[in-house]
């Protein structure tokens, strides 16, 4: 009993991180985002080292380093290539 009670609020507690992880980037369907290489090539002239390359929901995200060298995870509007967060 105490072990469910125990499972149910540690789900509890993360929901909402999992809710803020990644932001909306675009309503626009996928047939008007850039394609994934005009993307890496953009995020390359932004100077960003990409070690990895997902689609997040509805961004683009990488995580990587950015150009002083630090850690970085952006998520990317795939339709502008505009940033909409940055972590690190």
């Amino acid at each position: 009993m105490t072990l469910k009670l125990i499972a149910a609020l540690a789900i509890v507690a993360a929901t909402p991180a999992l809710t803020l992880a990644s932001p909306s980037c675009t309503s626009e369907p996928k047939s008007k985002w850039m394609s994934e290489d005009s993307m890496k090539a953009k995020i390359d002239t932004m100077g960003y080292k990409v070690k990895t390359f997902e689609v997040t929901g509805n961004c683009y995200e990488i995580y990587g380093k950015d150009k002083s060298g630090n850690r970085a995870e952006v998520y990317f509007n795939p339709v502008s290539g505009d940033i909409v967060q940055k972590g690190g």
